[in-house]
Formats: structure tokens, C-alpha cells, sequence
């Protein structure tokens, strides 16, 4: 792992939760006793804002901010698009189950399942796109690997991007101008991030996003705790601190 991953990762666990929450804490135990009445306010603040946040019903709630519409359900856009991409969600280290010692993680799976379902129903050429930020082969190896269990064949391979914007970048590269046209393929918290970068790539990108999270009809467990929600709130902050970084940088 590189420097500027290390600095990147460092800063997203403080921003989002439960990181950001843990550090409110600690900076509030850590306060001279003169200002025992605010370190009081800031411990029990955060950990209000981490009981709601590992609810399923803020999670939910937060994760509609940033859920994008399920438009490939009939597969519309199909006869218009000249390729599919799938684009990476992370590896799974130290896997015991297979011989490399390393796989896709179940979020990249669920791209890649996806992906291959649309790529056998239209016969599109597909791209991977996904590098090695944390060390390794590169995301992308492993899901030519997995489409090729599943008996779809991979044209492009992208195995140099660290983020969503090189994802974007180096795939624009290796499609060429002539293909402009793309089924988009990745997790529905990540789709408005991504169609947003392929799309300031000049693509014309029509959404298949998968990897919905689960919801169960509403009762009174929903105001439990869960680990579960607490991770669907964090996803949530962070596409949406995405969203709002790239905007910034004009991405």
C-alpha cells in the first residue's frame, strides 16, 4: 500500500461512521474537567448518533439519499449500448478457499453475477475495471476469472484504477472513441458516483445497478441496533461525501 492510499483510508475511517462518532468520543474523554459539561453533551451526542445509525430504520431511510431506480429490469438501453462494464468492489485477502490466496469479495461478486446475466442475454462485449490499491493482483484478474466460471468472456481488462474516476478514465482509454454506448454494471449505492465519472468521460451510460440491501416490511426490531445498518449508514455517508468530492474536484 502506497502513502496516498494510506492517507485516503486514514481520512474516510475518520470521516464516517462509526470512526468519525469513535473520535468524537475520544476527543470528548480526552477534555480538561472545566469543560466536563461539553464533554458530556458531545459523549452522549455520539452516542445517540450511533444507536441511530445502526438502526435499520435510519439506515434505510439513508440509504433512499442515494438509491438509484432499478432501470435495467427489462434490460432497456440494451440495443442502443456497444459494450458492458463492471467495475470492481474490492478482493477478500487471505482466502483459504482458493489457491491464489486471494478472490473477489462478496460486493465485487455480486457486479460480476449481474454483469454476466446481462452479457449472456445481449451478447455485449464486456470490461473489467478494477486495480490493487491494498497490494496483490489486480481486482479485475480475479473477475475475469469469475465471468469465466460463469461462461462470459472478458475483452478488456482494466487493472490500473485505484478509484472510481480512474475507473472511468482508463476505461474511456481502452474502449477508444468508437464505443461510447455502455451498460454500466456496479452496486446501487455506488451508481449515481459512477454514472457521473463515465458519464464526464463522454460515455453514454445506461444504469444496471445490483447489490440492493435487503429490506424486511417495518416493526419494532427495526429500532435494534444491528451491525448490518450501521454498515449501510456508513455506505451511505460515504457515497454521498463522495458524490460531493468529485462534484468539487469536477468529476
Amino acid at each position: 500500500m502506497d502513502l496516498a492510499v494510506f492517507i485516503k483510508e486514514t481520512l474516510r475511517t475518520l470521516l464516517l461512521p462509526p470512526g468519525s462518532l469513535l473520535l468524537v468520543m475520544a476527543v470528548c474523554l480526552a477534555l480538561p474537567a472545566r469543560w466536563a459539561r461539553h464533554a458530556r453533551l458531545g459523549l452522549i451526542s455520539a452516542v445517540a448518533g450511533l444507536y441511530a445509525l445502526s438502526t435499520p430504520l435510519v439506515a434505510h431511510n439513508l440509504f433512499r439519499l442515494i438509491e438509484p431506480p432499478a432501470l435495467i429490469k427489462n434490460l432497456a438501453g440494451m440495443d442502443q449500448a456497444q459494450a458492458i462494464v463492471i467495475l470492481g468492489g474490492g478482493k477478500r485477502f487471505a482466502a483459504p478457499d482458493v489457491v491464489e490466496g486471494e478472490t473477489i469479495n462478496n460486493v465485487t461478486l455480486a457486479r460480476v453475477r449481474y454483469g454476466a446475466r446481462i452479457a449472456k442475454v445481449s451478447g455485449l462485449p464486456v470490461l473489467v475495471s478494477g486495480g490493487a490499491p491494498l497490494g496483490g493482483a489486480s481486482e479485475a484478474h480475479y473477475m475475469r476469472q469469475a465471468l469465466h466460471e460463469y461462461g462470459v468472456d472478458v475483452r478488456w481488462v482494466e487493472g490500473g484504477s485505484v478509484d472510481t474516476a480512474e475507473n472511468a478514465a482508463l476505461s474511456a482509454q481502452l474502449l477508444g472513441p468508437q464505443i461510447r454506448q455502455i451498460i454500466l454494471v456496479t452496486s446501487a449505492d455506488h451508481m449515481p458516483r459512477a454514472a457521473r465519472s463515465f458519464r464526464q468521460q463522454g460515455f453514454e451510460v445506461f444504469t444496471a445497478p445490483t447489490d440492493y440491501p435487503n429490506r424486511e416490511p417495518f416493526n419494532l426490531t427495526a429500532l435494534l441496533p444491528k451491525a448490518n445498518a450501521l454498515l449501510i449508514s456508513s455506505t451511505s455517508c460515504r457515497e454521498v461525501l463522495g458524490q460531493l468530492w468529485y462534484a468539487l474536484r469536477g468529476q
